[in-house]
């Protein structure tokens, strides 16, 4: 390093993560030059149609309490405690997150987020932001990074001790490493694509639906969400798949639209005066996961955030898993710089198997909520898994509660959810052949006796219980 003492880092990328790691690093005394393609967001230039509403869970809020942000982002954030499930035929039900009604998932403004973490950057005096500069190439070993500046077309050579990309999944910093020998990389698309919506408030400036729930319209193959926003609107947002009969091809004018909507989201179509041109002028988005490695280069490169693993958006975990990179970067920093190499590898070490768990869990909680949140048999498994949670505090977590409400790494909620399933599995199969039994024997019986043999449950259940306590405390259940 040429500057052991406070090195340089050059920062490809304003988005999120990018403002986030660059305040994180601003605290820390290091010098930073950070480069946003794109507008300054805090000038109102932020373009939508193409920002999913961000829902910022444990893990985000713990990574903005760690810089003092989490109070202020809050302020701008809906409280979300549950799924509200609107069925083909106007029904709702509701699905709370978890036990405690104080457990909640917060919608927030992509836009709202990113100006508060860039406005905390630049209270650091080493922090400079630099926005409209498009990295076009990285040279790896000196390091450095090319931009142009999209206003004057100039040319731009950013040198540093140390570059890393925050630049998204179609990160240019990542497509420079992949010319490495034994980079592996690979990328895959949903079949499904995505098209935002808009609610309005109602005509009083209230929300039009119930404002402290994520919306979800399950339709099987496809589905629509929407989330709340301080304004009195929703942000709506329409998966559906981009080829096929059934599809975003198969629409060839307004009238296919609203013959559509009429029929799928009836319950909707009301509330959205704008939907035609919604519909019409939003561009249609991908979606994508990418799995990379390694996501460093000597002591010189590294990757955070959906530059090294984005996932698709159905966990509601993108943008908290990329915050927490940024704590467990900082985590490792304090510890082992400046030697960058060992800070790169420990942070990669901590954090990869993790994000690949996610991205397994994200792609399967799409189909979740678009094809089991509506049918009776799925309601009934959150009752079961709600009352689990309550009857057996510290033993029983749901998957969701440890993901959402936990710092617990992923990858290790995924193991414990596992665990879990097959002692429910047992568990359900005793209670069955038990109650198959009673109901023999109370057929059999008369009136007096029916009470004591109604204690036989009781006594199949207890060991079993006993059991569970057991391996909670040799540890098992951690």
């Amino acid at each position: 390093m040429t500057s052991v003492s406070s090195p340089r880092f050059v920062l490809v990328g304003g988005g999120l993560a990018g403002g986030l790691l660059a305040t994180y690093l601003g605290r820390a005394g290091y010098h930073v030059d950070l480069y946003e393609r794109r507008a300054d967001p805090e000038s109102g230039n932020f373009v939508g149609g193409r920002s999913i509403n961000l829902a910022v869970s444990t893990r985000g809020i713990h990574a903005l309490e760690q810089i003092g942000l989490a109070d202020e982002v809050l302020k701008s954030a809906i409280p979300m405690r549950g799924r509200m499930i609107h069925t083909p035929d106007g029904r709702l039900y509701f699905q709370p997150y978890d036990k405690h009604p104080t457990r909640c998932i917060h919608s927030i403004g992509r836009a709202a987020l990113n100006v508060a973490t860039l406005h905390a950057a630049r209270q650091y005096a080493s922090v400079a932001v630099h926005f409209n500069h498009r990295c076009t190439e990285v040279d790896l070993d000196r390091p450095a990074a090319h931009f142009v500046h999209s206003e004057s077309g100039q040319s731009i050579e950013s040198a540093g001790d140390v570059v890393i990309g925050v630049d998204g999944a179609y990160s240019t910093v990542r497509r420079s490493m992949q010319r490495l020998d034994r980079f592996e990389y690979s990328q895959s698309y949903l079949d499904h694509g995505y098209k935002e919506l808009t609610i309005p408030p109602a005509s009083d400036g209230r929300w039009a639906m119930e404002k402290h729930a994520l919306h979800i319209w399950p339709r099987k193959s496809f589905m629509m969400i929407a989330l709340p926003n301080p304004d009195g609107s929703f942000t709506c947002t329409l998966f559906w798949k981009f080829d096929g009969p059934n599809s975003f091809a198969s629409i060839r004018g307004d009238e296919d639209v609203r013959r559509f909507f009429e029929g799928q989201f009836p319950d909707a179509v009301p509330l959205m005066p704008t939907l035609l041109d919604d519909f019409r002028t939003n561009p249609t988005g991908s979606m994508v996961t990418v799995r990379c490695r390694p996501w460093h280069y000597r002591d010189k490169v590294a990757l955070l955030g959906d530059a090294c693993h984005a996932v698709v958006p159905f966990y509601g975990q993108g943008m908290n898993a990329a915050f927490e990179d940024v704590v467990v970067f900082d985590e490792c920093a304090r510890r082992l710089a400046p030697d960058w190499e060992r800070v790169f590898e420990e942070y990669e070490r901590r954090r990869k198997p993790n994000v690949d768990a996610l991205a397994d869990l994200a792609i399967e909680n799409f189909v979740e909520m678009r094809d089991k949140t509506g049918s009776r048999a799925f309601r009934a498994y959150k009752r079961l898994d709600r009352t689990l949670h309550r009857l057996l505090p510290g033993i029983y977590t749901p998957l969701y509660t440890m993901v959402s409400f936990t710092r617990t790494p992923y990858a290790d909620a995924v193991r414990r959810a596992r665990r879990q399933d097959r002692i429910v599995r047992v568990v359900g199969a005793a209670l069955l052949a038990v109650l198959l039994i009673l109901g023999l024997k109370l057929a059999g019986l008369g009136p007096m006796t029916r009470a004591g043999a109604a204690m036989g449950p009781v006594a199949v259940l207890i060991p079993i219980l006993v059991a569970t306590r057991r391996r909670r405390r040799r540890g098992e259940f951690r």
